[in-house]
C-alpha cells in the first residue's frame, strides 16, 4: 500500500497554484472509480489526496486547471491536466508534482 501526494506550481507566475480542484481515480479496465477529491492549499499542496494508502494499480490524478486559470483571469488551452500512472503498492510514497502554465503542463516523480 502506498500514499500519493501532489504539489501544483504555476510556472508562468513562479508561485504555487492554490485552490485547484484535484481528484484521484482508480482505473480497472473500463471501470473508473473516484477515490478522493480535494483542492490545493495556499502552498499548492493537497495533503488529503489519499487519506488511506492505495494498492498497486492504474490511477489517474486529475487537476481542474481550466477553472484555476479562469479564476486568475487568464486564458488557457487545457481544461484539465491528467497524470495517468501505474502505482506499485510496495512503494511507500509517490509524489507527483504538476507544473502548469496557460499553454503547457508537465509532471515527474518527485521525492
Amino acid at each position: 500500500m502506498t500514499r500519493i501526494t501532489t504539489h501544483i506550481l504555476d510556472t508562468s507566475l513562479g508561485q504555487p497554484a492554490a485552490n485547484v480542484r484535484i481528484w484521484l481515480e482508480r482505473v480497472e479496465g473500463q471501470n473508473i472509480t473516484l477515490l478522493s477529491e480535494t483542492q490545493t492549499d495556499a502552498d499548492g499542496r493537497a495533503a488529503k489526496l489519499t487519506p488511506e494508502p492505495v494498492a498497486s494499480g492504474h490511477y489517474r490524478l486529475c487537476a481542474d486547471i481550466g477553472a484555476y486559470f479562469t479564476a486568475t483571469g487568464r486564458e488557457t488551452l487545457y481544461h484539465s491536466a491528467i497524470i495517468d500512472v501505474v502505482i506499485d503498492g510496495e512503494q511507500d510514497h509517490y509524489h507527483l508534482p504538476l507544473l502548469v502554465s496557460p499553454y503547457s503542463y508537465s509532471t515527474y516523480r518527485g521525492s
